[in-house]
Order: structure tokens, then C-alpha cells, then sequence
């Protein structure tokens, strides 16, 4: 592809002929004349004159090609002991059917269909096929709460629902139909339609508006693709951890296409016939384009994996994966490495399997601490790639592109910016700061193709939320700096610069010196307000499985390692070791609600966590009015 300068270059002299060439890689039912329209600054929309099919591209154009017998997606739960394959022909027979089904329940160009199912394969289908038929998918994470799903159902005006009868996290079986139930109730908009896949593991049972997937299916007559313009929405994905009326993000068909298709080799070095294993959910950013979008648009075999890196059964099961599926390219969050070093801290079970083929371990979603950067490069000897990008932006802004030129690690900062994005770090006046300066990260408008246009039907809050902080730049709400090289370093969201003593201090920074002790899995920095210093800081570890030691000696020791490697206007006097700390669903610490929490906010506690008992647990120790540890 040229080397790495060349084409970043390029990409922000010329992003009319970069991005055309780009558009080349997929098919297109009109091509487009022209790569961008500035005309309605700020909104800036993509190849505004072709017209394609998303679902063609990811899957007909394939089987046409004379590859329909290749593996497109496997399905691995190992919570069902099920493993099955889907070639491309058999996907695109399932899609054609289910997309069939969607037309005969009146479901046509432009409507939203809400996806609210588990890690299944009839879920990539069900967004597949709103594709085929140009309507629009807003998959909601399963097992979501009703009030969050209810929220989601009236922004989204959905035609119809498509669900399950329950999903499994771990060894529990959730029923969805009674959350699915109860959310339209509370939605004031009513669906014209429920559509429920029947599991075995719990049915569920049917009311006079619910049918059922496979009975539909029977009975469906296969639906054609249809054509759609670039700037048409393809899917709605709400952002997590929202209050009140959601942020729906809009993807619109051309632009995601295009970025995705072209970020599978650039970034991920993948390629038709290779696979990839992204260990996410379909209801995230992460599942939408590298589960089901960018692996299918790029020819590849995606794996569908329902199950947790630990627990379904052991800590071995990423690499059970890896190994039975000849996967090339992983990609994950950080967060499932330092739950699978804290089980297996030596990483002894990838003994069990043959890995030789694995080539990058790509890692993303929130900060890659050094520590379990070291750790996994140690474990597996490859390169270990860790990426920053958003919901809001669809592909990664910042990554080491592999299939461009591989730059040297840099650990703690996930490389450079991607061609395309032209990313500043400037103070809070607006101006740039110097190399090595902590600033806000934004990204010089236009954005390139595949990040958002706008809001779902919510063009002001887009302008406010992202593009008004800065004229002329998005906000990405993350704070960091470039060093001399160009290299990005990603501290950590804004709100996550904490000012002791009229002195800036990233917590970042904080978390990484505790991360770097041995005896820790994972850990979190708060900032907590103080009547004499502003804010001063707060320590919580996860100490890894075995550890026999003392908590209190830990406790110490890294008190001291803060004020050694950072310096005593760290301030961090006080750290806790703890038994979990909260994240949300996928795997992000809920370092906001723990600061509200210490601060004596009544805070909410955010729809996406995934174990709210580990809230309530930490409660008291993190809110003491009287600043003192029991």
C-alpha cells in the first residue's frame, strides 16, 4: 500500500482522490463522481451521488465472486457447547429469508428495525438483512433494562423488534421476552411487530403481537438487495451509559462501507479467505464493525464467539478459539487481558493449544496499561497493537497500521493517527500545544468517511455535544498529548485530568504506576473532591489470583510507588484493595459513577454495568464524608 507517511499525507492533502480510490475496494450500484460534499458545513457527507447495498458487499458480491463455499462466520458458545459454521452462500440464503420475513411485515427502505438479542448468529443475520432491504438496524445490547431499551424503542420509532426468548451470561440464563415486554409498555411508541428466535435453553412464551423466527422463516420468500444511496443511514447505535434521551449515532452506507472495507487490510491486515476473532458483543461499536461489517465486507471468516474470556469454563478459551479456527488477527479490550492474567497469571494454558498462527493481537475499547501491554507481547510473541477510536467514530483514529507499515511500540500510546484522521491537541483556549503537552484530543474536521454525520434526528446536539467546543474540530472528550514523534497518548477522558493544588494531573498516569506492581490485575484513579486541595486522588486494585500477601502491605507499597515514579504532588495517599471493580457490559470501569459516588452525588447507576452488587459493595468505602478510612 506505500509506506505509512506517504499514504497519511495524502489522505489529508488529496482526500478526494484518496478516498475515491478507497471507494474502488467495494461495489457499487451507481459509483460515485465525488469522495466528499462540504456544502452543509458542518455537515460534511460522503461519495453524496453513489448508490450501493451493504448486504450485497459483505455477502452476494462473494458468493458471485465464486467463493460461496468459504466460511463467512463461526459461531462458537461454548455457554451452549454449540460451534457452527455459516459459508457465504448459506449466510446469504439466511439473510435473503430473514429480509423476506422483514418486507412481509411491511418493513421497507429507510425504517428501523430494533435488534435486541445475545451473541447469536441469527443476530449478524437480522442486521444483515435490514441492510439488504435499505432499512435501518439499532441494535440494542442484550439484556439491557427496560427502561433503557424503552428509550431506545421511542427515538428509534421502530417498524418492528426482533429478539430472543433469553440469552446466557456465564452460567445464567436470562430471560429477554419479560424485558422486552415490560420496555414496550413504558415506550410510548408501540411496534407493529415482535419477532422472537425460540432458544432451547429457555423458551418463551408468545403474545398475540410476537411470532416466531423460525416459523416465519419457513414460510419467507428470499428478498433482493436494494440499492441505496451512500449517505443513507445503514444503522443507529446509542451510545452506552446515557441518561435521559440517548445519543443515537448515525452510520451512514457509503462511508462505513468504504472505511471499514479499507481499514481490514490497513489496520488489521486481513484479507479475503483469512479470519478474525473479535471478542466483543454485536450490541457495541466493536461487534458492529468488526464482527459483522468489516470482516464480511473484506471477503474474511469472522468468529462469533458467545461467552466470556474466563469463566465459560477457564481462562483458556480465547485461546481455544484462536487455535480451532486458524485465527490470524484477535482483537479484544484490555479489560479481558487482565481478567485472563488474573486468573492465569503465568498464562500457562496456552500451552494447551497450538497459537503459531496468530499473527497481531490487536486491543482496544479503553487504555492499554503498559503492564498488561508487557504482559500479553511476553505471553504470545507478536506484535500487540493497541488502537483508540469511539461509538462515535465507527474505525480506529489512532492504530499502528499493520497492513500499511508497522511502526516501533510505543507502550502506553496506541501509535499514530490513521489516514484520514487529522488529529490536534490544543488547551482550553483553542490553541495547540506544544509536543509532550496535555491538552484535549480532537480531530480537525471533515471527518473522514465512516464516523457520524450527525444524532438521530437530532442535528443541534450533535453540533453541541461534538463540534462546538472547538470551531472546526470534533470533540473527542479524551485528554492526552503527541509526543515529538507523532505518536498520540490517550490519559484518559477529560473529566479524568484531575487538578490538586492548582497542579493538573492525569489519572492515567496514576493508574499506570499501579498497574506496573506485580501483584495487581487491574486497578482505577478517581479524582475526589477535597475542601483543602480541590481534588485529590483515590486508588483501587484488583490483586491478581494467589496473591497470599498482605492487602495493607500492598496498600503501602504503592502508595510509595506513586510518590516515586510521579512525585508527592501526586498526592495519592490512599489506595484500597478491593474484590471487583465496576464496569460496564463491555469491560469498561465505571470511573465516573465511582467519583460521583465518593463526591456524595446521588448517582445514577448507568444502564450498561454488568454487575451492579459490585457497586453497591464499593459504596460505602468510596463515599466517607468525614475523608477517612474506616
Amino acid at each position: 500500500m506505500g509506506m505509512y507517511e506517504d499514504v497519511f499525507r495524502t489522505s489529508l492533502e488529496d482526500p478526494e482522490r484518496f478516498w475515491l480510490r478507497a471507494a474502488a475496494g467495494v461495489d457499487w450500484e451507481v459509483a460515485p463522481s465525488r469522495a466528499l460534499d462540504s456544502s452543509a458545513a458542518p455537515f460534511h457527507r460522503w461519495f453524496p451521488d453513489g448508490r450501493l447495498n451493504v448486504c450485497f458487499n459483505a455477502v452476494d458480491r462473494h458468493v458471485e465472486a465464486g467463493r460461496g463455499e468459504q466460511a463467512a462466520l463461526i459461531y462458537d458458545s461454548p455457554v451452549t457447547g454449540t460451534r457452527r459454521t455459516y459459508t457465504y452462500a448459506r449466510l446469504r440464503d439466511e439473510v435473503a429469508a430473514f429480509a423476506g420475513v422483514l418486507a412481509g411485515l411491511g418493513v421497507g427502505q429507510g425504517d428501523r428495525v430494533v435488534i435486541y438479542m445475545p451473541m447469536v448468529p441469527e443476530a449478524a443475520i437480522a442486521m444483515l438483512a435490514c441492510a439488504r432491504i435499505g432499512a435501518v438496524h439499532s441494535v440494542v445490547f442484550g439484556g439491557f433494562a427496560p427502561p433503557e431499551l424503552a428509550v431506545r424503542i421511542d427515538d428509534a420509532t421502530p417498524k418492528v423488534v426482533v429478539s430472543a426468548s433469553c440469552g446466557i451470561e456465564g452460567k445464567r440464563v436470562i430471560p429477554y421476552k419479560p424485558l422486552l415486554d415490560q420496555a414496550i409498555e413504558l415506550a410510548g411508541h408501540q411496534p407493529y411487530k415482535q419477532v422472537i428466535l425460540q432458544r432451547p435453553q429457555q423458551r418463551a412464551e408468545l403474545g398475540p403481537d410476537d411470532l416466531d423466527w423460525a416459523e416465519l422463516v419457513a414460510d419467507a420468500s428470499p428478498a433482493d438487495c436494494v440499492p441505496v444511496a451512500a449517505t443513507d443511514p445503514l444503522y443507529i447505535l446509542y451510545t452506552s451509559g446515557t441518561t435521559g434521551k440517548p445519543k443515537g449515532v448515525v452510520r451512514d452506507c457509503g462511508g462505513c462501507a468504504v472505511a471499514l472495507h479499507w481499514s481490514m487490510g490497513a489496520v488489521y491486515d486481513i484479507g479475503p479467505g483469512e479470519t478474525m476473532f473479535t471478542g466483543s458483543d454485536v450490541g457495541w461499536v466493536v461487534g458492529h464493525s468488526y464482527i459483522v461489517y468489516g470482516p464480511l465486507l473484506a471477503g474474511a471468516t469472522t468468529v462469533l464467539y458467545e461467552g466470556k474470556p474466563v469463566g465459560t469454563p477457564d481462562a483458556g478459551q480465547f485461546w481455544r478459539v484462536v487455535a480451532e479456527h486458524g485465527v490470524k488477527t484477535m482483537f479484544t479490550a484490555p479489560t479481558a487481558f487482565r481478567a485472563i492474567r488474573k486468573e492465569d497469571p503465568k498464562g500457562t494454558l496456552t500451552a494447551e493449544y497450538d497459537l503459531s498462527g496468530l499473527r497481531y493481537l490487536f486491543l482496544a475499547g479503553e487504555r492499554l496499561d503498559p503492564e498488561t501491554y508487557h504482559w500479553a507481547a511476553a505471553l504470545l510473541d507478536i506484535p500487540v497493537i493497541d488502537h483508540w477510536w469511539q461509538t462515535e467514530t465507527g474505525w480506529p483514529i489512532v492504530a499502528n497500521p499493520v497492513g500499511i507499515e508497522a511502526a516501533p511500540v510505543k507502550p502506553g500510546s496506541p501509535t499514530r493517527p490513521l489516514p484520514g484522521w487529522d488529529v490536534r491537541v490544543l488547551d482550553p483556549a483553542g490553541q495547540p500545544v506544544e509536543a509532550g503537552v496535555d491538552g484535549a484530543i480532537v480531530v480537525k474536521l471533515p471527518l473522514p468517511p465512516g464516523s457520524l454525520p450527525t444524532l438521530w434526528n437530532d442535528d443541534d446536539r450533535f453540533v453541541a455535544s461534538y463540534l462546538s467546543a472547538y470551531d472546526g474540530y470534533y470533540l473527542t472528550g479524551d485528554s492526552g498529548h503527541i509526543d515529538e514523534d507523532g505518536y498520540v497518548y490517550v490519559m484518559g477522558r477529560t473529566d479524568d485530568v484531575i487538578n490538586v493544588a492548582g497542579h493538573r494531573l492525569s489519572t492515567g498516569s496514576m493508574e499506570e504506576t499501579l498497574a506496573a506492581h506485580p501483584d495487581v490485575a487491574e486497578c482505577a484513579v478517581i479524582g475526589v473532591a477535597d475542601a483543602l486541595k480541590g481534588q485529590v486522588p483515590r486508588g483501587f486494585v484488583v490483586l491478581k489470583a494467589g496473591t497470599d500477601r498482605d492487602p495493607k502491605e500492598i496498600e503501602a507499597e504503592l502508595v510509595r510507588l506513586v510518590r516515586e515514579r510521579i512525585g508527592a504532588v501526586a498526592s495519592l495517599k490512599e489506595v484500597a484493595v478491593v474484590a471487583a471493580l465496576p464496569k460496564t457490559r463491555s469491560g469498561k470501569i465505571l470511573r465516573k459513577t465511582m467519583r460521583g459516588i465518593a463526591d456524595g452525588h446521588d448517582e445514577p447507576i448507568p444502564s450498561t454495568v454488568d454487575d451492579p452488587s459490585v457497586i453497591e459493595t464499593l459504596r460505602p468505602l468510596l463515599h466517607r464524608p468525614e475523608g477517612r478510612r474506616d
